[in-house]
């Protein structure tokens, strides 16, 4: 049975003390004291779309300027409600690197309703943003040591928020690598960034495999586990970041786990059934947590018992 209740005036972490615990945003914002979200979340603003690019025939990146209001401030993992007028709103995760001022990146996966009223805007469109909602990467708790980012498919978008978010500290981080995993060459998002970050000054590891390939393809043929035993990183000292599948996610995290990563340091970000973004319509529980409210980020101690449930 689903519940519904207010929203929180801020993402916390229900349950024990979990010390790896998302939380809420900083409040500082991510450019540091003095830059604050200056306006509701919960009011739609206009953005008007100044760019499109195709990753594949079913997933598009839309680039989104503010018409004249305050724009977004966002933690890295965060998502908004994005809509049109006609075919309503959606949550979305950014995939921008945080900024403030100027323009967003949001990536599109066209799965029909409103997400396809979405992914087909064209630049000029005017599109509504609410938010931004949820928790964030926190990707400053790696500070120091290891990050290990794993992604399958569109699940990339919302990494490469903390991606850019790494790159412009990179100093604060020892190793930082990415694997990469999709179904096919022709699935894969990104591919430009991909070559970038594995190249120049403050360059990070990135392995890339697909599922299925060609016989022309010159890459690495596997799941996206077979790439974790190559991986250079310490157990000991290594925040991992996982987004894609639910299965995947699960199936990652317990590899990460039998690798020696304490389950409190692997975070994976959820996006199951999220409608409103504030925790008001019940239709992102899953059981004693919001997902919209209380995630989309979670450490996997906190999900590692609901993410075998389908639809819990």
């Amino acid at each position: 049975m689903r519940r519904a209740r207010p929203a929180p005036p801020a993402p916390a972490c229900p349950g024990p003390p979990d010390p790896a615990c998302p939380g809420p945003p900083d409040p500082a914002g991510p450019a540091g004291p003095g830059h604050r979200q200056a306006h509701d979340p919960t009011i739609p603003l206009p953005y008007r779309v100044v760019g499109t690019f195709a990753h594949t025939a079913d997933t598009v990146t839309l680039t989104l300027e503010p018409t004249g209001g305050p724009s977004l401030d966002f933690s890295p993992g965060q998502f908004t409600m994005l809509g049109t007028v006609t075919a309503g709103e959606a949550p979305i995760s950014i995939s921008g690197g945080p900024g403030g001022d100027g323009p967003i990146e949001q990536t599109v996966r066209d799965a029909g309703g409103v997400s396809r009223a979405l992914a087909r805007s064209r630049p000029g469109d005017i599109l509504t943003v609410r938010g931004p909602y949820g928790t964030g990467w926190r990707v400053q708790d790696g500070a120091g040591g290891d990050i290990l980012l794993i992604a399958g498919g569109i699940g990339l978008a919302p990494l490469r928020s903390a991606i850019l978010a790494l790159l412009a500290n990179r100093p604060t981080y020892r190793h930082i690598t990415l694997l990469y995993g999709a179904r096919s060459p022709l699935e894969q998002v990104f591919r430009e960034d991909l070559a970038g970050w594995s190249s120049g000054p403050g360059a990070i590891d990135v392995a890339v495999t697909v599922d299925h390939a060609p016989v022309a393809w010159q890459g690495r043929v596997g799941l996206v586990t077979r790439l974790i035993p190559q991986a250079r990183f310490d157990p000991g000292s290594t925040l991992a970041l996982v987004c894609g599948p639910e299965v995947m996610m699960r199936v990652v995290a317990d590899s990460l786990s039998d690798a020696g990563l304490d389950p409190t340091r692997i975070r994976v970000s959820l996006e199951r059934n999220m409608e409103c973004g504030i925790g008001l319509c019940g239709h992102c529980q899953l059981r004693e947590y919001f997902i919209c409210t209380d995630g989309p980020v979670f450490s996997y101690s906190q999900v590692a018992g609901h993410l075998a449930t389908r639809e819990l």
